[in-house]
């Protein structure tokens, strides 16, 4: 039987302790395995951590480390593995080199083909793209809150109170 490898992942500690989000991805790894004859030999699971780094996500390198020819890492979304188009394509490498495969649900990306492969590379570029957005929003969002003296941070600066 074919083997597969999960990876979940959320950015926030909140998401982790009070989300569904870690249990549905994973739900979703165990269907495409059962639907697809993988034997599910491990997830990993990377809590609380942003992917916009992939030197921090601990889980994620033991995933690709722990990978041997023929197995599939199994993932909900591109997104999950990575923000960055530069660590994106740096996992796909890992992959190719140990001959494994990448298969990413909510694309439908399968990397063992040439179109596949194409459509991996499009997409994240994509992730990269949306993370920018997002980032370039909550900045917009804070110096608005900012310039017209709405809160805008938790931290009260020492020697002031918050009213």
């Amino acid at each position: 039987m074919k083997q597969a490898i999960g990876y979940i992942r959320v950015s926030t500690e909140k998401q982790a302790n009070e989300g569904v989000s870690l249990e549905a991805q994973e739900a979703k790894i165990v269907s495409w395995c059962k639907a697809n004859d993988y034997e599910l030999v491990k997830v990993y699971v990377d809590a609380g951590i942003s992917g916009k780094r992939m030197d921090n996500r601990k889980e994620l390198n033991t995933a690709l480390a722990s990978l041997k020819k023929g197995m599939a890492l199994v993932s909900y979304s591109l997104s999950r593995l990575a923000r960055s188009t530069k660590d994106m394509l740096d996992i796909s490498e890992k992959v190719s080199f140990k001959k494994a495969h990448l298969v990413s649900l909510t694309e439908q990306i399968d990397t063992t083909t040439a179109a596949g492969n194409l459509m991996f590379q499009m997409l994240a570029v994509l992730a990269e793209f949306e993370r920018k957005l997002v980032s370039e929003r909550t900045i917009n969002s804070m110096q608005h809150k900012k310039r017209t003296g709405q809160k805008y941070t938790n931290i009260t600066p020492y020697g002031f109170e918050a009213i």
